[in-house]
Parts: C-alpha cells; structure tokens; sequence
C-alpha cells in the first residue's frame, strides 16, 4: 500500500487530484490510500512521517506550499514531494526542498499518471534496496528487508537474515552507514536492529524472529522513540 497526500486549497482540482489518483489505482493495481488537506498548516498539524508521497498546491491560503513543504523535510527526508501549480517559476523552487518533479495546472491526467508512475518506481526501488558485504572469499548481496539485524563483535559483524547469518569483516559505524536510509535502529552498542521485524519490547527485549535482543538502558529510549515512529508511518 502506497500512503499519499493531497494538499489543495481549490475545491475542483482536490476533486481532480482525487479522482485521478482513484483512476489510476485501478488502471495500476496499484493500492493507494489517500489522505486529503485543504492547507498546508492542515497536513503539518497532522504530520509524523506518514506518507510515502505528497502531491502539494505551493499557492495556498494560510501555510503556502513551500513553507509546508520545507517543515516536512525536516521531519522526513524520505518523503516524495511533488508540487501542484500554474506557475513554473514557483515550481523551480521546489528543488531547494528536494521536491521530485511538479504538476502544472490544468492538470492532465497523462502528465499527472506519467509523474505518479515515476514516484511509484522511485518508491519500489527503495524498498528493494540491496546491500553489498564483503565475505570470505569474495562478496555477497543481501536486501535489506531480509536482514533481522546486524551484530557487532570487534571487526567483525554477522548480517541476521531470512536466509541465514552472513558473516563479513567490517564495523558497527560502516555498517550503520550503509543502512542509515532504511528503518534500523541500534538497540545497544552490539546490535543494529531492523524495524520493519520488531514483534515488540517486553523485558527489555526487542522481540525479532522467535529472538529476543536485549536493550541497553543508554540505548532503550532512542530505539522506543525510532520504534514509535516506524509504527506510527506503518498506521
């Protein structure tokens, strides 16, 4: 499921946003859920990092586009952003924000499906990510989604994963480093644990896989914090 966002203060083209995205869905098969905002200080009340996309008017009535859009980013990095309006000067400023493309009005529905498609495809690839670790003897590919978590011990870290322990040469910061932009959290100084697997904490345990990882009192309050907030984008 795809989580989007349409932030338009003009009743006919949040209708138009609405049905094309409804459109879509069933051309696509893809499945959306939608979220509507009449304003950009609407979605920003509500914001925890929720949504995969937002499609956002930048001329808007109380919280301009931009001004919401640059809120958002501090949030979420991850987010993709993507403006709606009828000035392409407007539009170019979208990039200071990292927005990914923009929609001029009137919106067509082949201009609006080509750029959807294109952050949907932005969107899989990243929830395919692959990293690559170096093994005994060579090299090995692992997706992220597969990895439980990462233990650490001297140089040497041991990849928990659906298809096994993967065993590499490397350290706890490397390691974080090329799993920083996915859902991991350390857990204590010997554990960099996955999210997207946590059954629950009870005990002082991260629950994962039949497993339980214990967490350490300096590292139990920033892993509940990142664990809340993961959960909470997953609502």
């Amino acid at each position: 499921m795809v989580r989007i966002a349409v932030v338009e203060d003009e009743e006919i083209y949040r209708n138009q946003i609405t049905e094309y995205l409804q459109r879509y869905e069933e051309e696509s098969g893809e499945i959306l859920q939608i979220s509507v905002y009449r304003d950009g200080d609407d979605i920003l009340r509500a914001y925890r990092a929720q949504f995969d996309i937002v499609l956002m008017d930048i001329q808007l009535k109380f919280v301009d586009g931009m001004t919401a859009a640059e809120e958002i980013r501090r949030q979420d990095a991850e987010v993709i952003l993507i403006f709606i309006t009828n000035m392409t000067q407007y539009a170019i400023q979208g990039y200071q924000v990292d927005a990914m493309d923009y929609v001029l009005k009137p919106v067509s529905y082949f201009s609006f499906s080509q750029k959807l498609s294109k952050a949907l495809d932005k969107l899989h690839k990243r929830h395919s990510r692959h990293i690559t670790v170096q093994v005994k003897g060579g090299v090995q590919r692992i997706a992220v989604t597969d990895i439980y978590y990462v233990e650490s011990e001297g140089h040497t870290l041991r990849y928990h994963t659906k298809n096994g322990i993967i065993v590499s040469s490397g350290t706890m910061k490397s390691a974080e480093e090329m799993l920083g932009k996915s859902h991991f959290s350390r857990g204590n100084k010997g554990y960099l644990i996955n999210l997207e697997h946590v059954e629950g904490v009870k005990d002082k345990c991260a629950q994962i896989n039949g497993e339980h990882l214990l967490l350490s009192r300096q590292g139990m309050k920033k892993f509940m914090q990142d664990l809340t907030r993961y959960w909470g984008e997953m609502e």
